[in-house]
């Protein structure tokens, strides 16, 4: 499954070893390179993207106000040049932030944790799920292969290379799959992705406010790139 990328800086250098990269990975698609936001705009009116590099400081709109400005961002990549604007950027939810200049190993990584290809590499036996009550995935945990039934999860967790599936008995499972690939099993059953590290069964949300959802107790966090989502499934 290709990733179709949109690469957004004022700078063409820049642009130039961005693009190099993503024609490097196979599973990446280069959609197209615009100078400034409101060229991103456009793009995003007219043809679907997957993942974008945005640069934060660029003439016209910050890239921080212009993923502000989506109701329905794709999935971000922050690059600039300025530390500052870190701690902005992941409370946006942007899944990884580089700082130019960037090196290929460090490009690859941020890549991967937006890859879905990954997840699917990791687990081969796992097929794309029916949409019926009764659906399972079996996970791959401590070299046995373990089914989960989808009406026993909570909440799944994101850890980096890791997921953490919470269910209605025992302690959690530990699995080595990133969060967007399984997001990706899930997309077709009762299930929701509220934040880039956490996705919740539908049926067992017990409260929700603007920030938060309570399932089994725990209070999960609404990301702001998913509160449009949310709103729209929760009503």
């Amino acid at each position: 499954m290709k990733l179709h990328c949109l690469l957004v800086d004022d700078e063409p250098p820049a642009l130039e070893v961005l693009e190099s990269y993503v024609r490097e990975v196979a599973h990446l698609e280069l959609v197209g390179t615009c100078g400034n936001a409101l060229e991103a705009f456009g793009v995003l009116q007219r043809q679907p993207v997957d993942l974008l590099f945005l640069d934060i400081k660029m003439p016209k709109m910050l890239g921080t106000d212009f993923l502000r400005s989506l109701r329905h961002p794709p999935q971000v990549i922050f690059t600039t040049a300025y530390r500052e604007y870190a701690y902005e950027g992941f409370e946006l939810d942007a899944i990884d932030y580089l700082l130019k200049p960037i090196s290929l190993e460090r490009f690859l990584k941020a890549v991967a944790k937006a890859s879905p290809t990954d997840a699917v590499a990791a687990a081969p036996t796992e097929a794309p799920l029916p949409a019926n009550p009764d659906a399972f995935l079996y996970f791959r945990i401590d070299r046995k292969m373990v089914k989960v039934v989808l009406r026993d999860i909570l909440y799944v967790e994101g850890l980096k290379d890791y997921v953490k599936i919470h269910t209605v008995a025992g302690p959690p499972l530990v699995v080595k799959q990133i969060i967007n690939g399984l997001e990706e099993k899930l997309s077709e059953s009762n299930f929701l992705r509220i934040h880039r590290s956490f996705i919740v069964a539908i049926d067992k949300i017990r409260t929700y406010s603007a920030r938060h959802i309570e399932v089994a107790n725990q209070e999960l966090p609404i990301g702001r790139l998913f509160r449009p989502r949310v709103e729209e499934v929760l009503g």
